[in-house]
């Protein structure tokens, strides 16, 4: 049996079934992209939670901050204290709610900056940061609900919400924020009705002598569609990594898809007419197919509606995919395809050649959103960062 230091290591084992790669290159591109609509006074958040949206955070956020972000926006604590664990100081935002001691805690500690959504939890953190054995004041962001109905405290009780956190000790107002629900709509009434209870909030704030240092507003759809929503500081996800929240915002920003699915072919084989291909059987060949099993499935996180429905490339070529995709693996008709061997590499998402397949493509077969694809792919599957800028552009930095 060998011992561990003789048995291949898992870097060397990360592209020998299926894998994500990440272009940090595209990632710096669409960041000086989005740079590129805003003015000089307007900050760039790189919203970097569920991992962000599955292309590794750590990696994203160091590409993001070095090309032009200064803010990241994360959901859970524990996000944010993974991007502090590996060494990054730049100001983190915590866009979900908390209000346990051991949250406030943590927070503190790890300098996250939190959201407060209501009166009550601005009160249960002025009480736990009275009660540390070193007392510290707290940058803290004040949400208000202007028309999204998830978090915030509602927008008509904003003076009273500041006021109350204005006074309370051990709390510093860092910003006043809300969220858009339709900003990719082509019809922009309820943004413009959004934005305007937002203005109105803000204006009952300042009439009671405060003025927040920070306001934001813009999602990644806000960002695209509408200047007058940019404020401070806009909040972008999905544009950061290169895909857009709707069709008509295509050409307003040049933007690189950062993430590619890859898996190898582990068995290739041909079968005669009549011969049914997976579980169930949903796919029988009408002639005689030669066919490549792909080591990647549904735990992985290819949609098994997908099944029968999808494609893959294959030397620069697309192929149907067919029969149900299974937990591990999934099957191609590589017919067209001479001499394919076990081991080549299948593109699931990406380019290959003249072709590539979009997250959109998958989400548009679903019925679904792009952002649910890239959050879907699971943690077996190692994320690699690739850097395919020109040489000129390449990074030094080694992620």
């Amino acid at each position: 049996m060998l011992s561990w230091e003789q048995s291949p290591s898992i870097a060397l084992m990360q592209r020998e079934r299926a894998w994500v790669e990440v272009d940090v290159s595209a990632i710096a591109h669409n960041v000086r992209q989005i740079r590129s609509l805003l003015s000089e006074k307007t900050a760039l958040m790189a919203v970097v939670k569920a991992d962000a949206y599955g292309h590794g955070a750590t990696t994203v956020a160091q590409a993001a901050l070095q090309a032009g972000a200064t803010w990241l926006g994360v959901a859970t604590i524990p996000e944010g204290i993974e991007l502090r664990e590996a060494g990054i100081d730049a100001p983190v935002l915590v866009l979900g709610a908390n209000h346990t001691p051991e949250q406030i805690r943590a927070i503190a500690h790890w300098h996250l900056q939190p959201t407060l959504c209501t009166p009550r939890q601005a009160l249960i953190f002025a009480e736990v940061l009275a009660d540390l054995p070193q007392p510290c004041s707290l940058a803290v962001h004040l949400k208000l609900d202007t028309g999204m109905s998830r978090l915030g405290t509602a927008w008509q009780e904003a003076a009273a919400f500041v006021q109350l956190v204005q006074r309370l000790p051990h709390l510093t107002l860092a910003s006043v924020y809300s969220h858009l629900a339709t900003a990719e709509d082509p019809d922009q009434t309820i943004a413009k009705q959004q934005q305007q209870q937002f203005e109105a909030a803000i204006a009952q704030i300042n009439a009671c002598g405060i003025k927040p240092p920070c306001l934001h507003l813009a999602n990644s759809g806000g960002t695209l569609s509408d200047t007058a929503v940019h404020y401070n500081m806009v909040r972008v996800g999905l544009a950061l990594y290169g895909l857009y929240p709707a069709d008509h915002l295509r050409t307003v920003l040049d933007l690189k898809p950062a993430l590619q699915v890859r898996a190898r072919v582990t068995q290739v084989k041909t079968i005669p007419p009549g011969t049914g291909i997976s579980y169930g059987h949903r796919f029988v060949a009408d002639r005689e197919l030669k066919i490549a099993v792909v080591a990647i499935g549904y735990a992985d996180g290819v949609p098994r509606n997908l099944s029968n429905k999808m494609e893959a490339i294959v030397r620069g070529q697309r192929v149907p995919q067919v029969g149900a995709v299974t937990m591990d693996q999934l099957m191609l008709n590589v017919s067209a395809v001479s001499n394919l061997r076990e081991g080549e590499v299948v593109t699931l998402l990406g380019q290959d050649g003249n072709e590539a397949i979009a997250a959109d493509d998958w989400a548009t077969t679903l019925g679904t959103i792009s952002w649910e694809i890239l959050c879907g792919f699971k943690h077996r599957l190692p994320r690699i960062a690739i850097d395919q800028a020109p040489p000129n552009f390449r990074s030094k930095k080694s992620w």
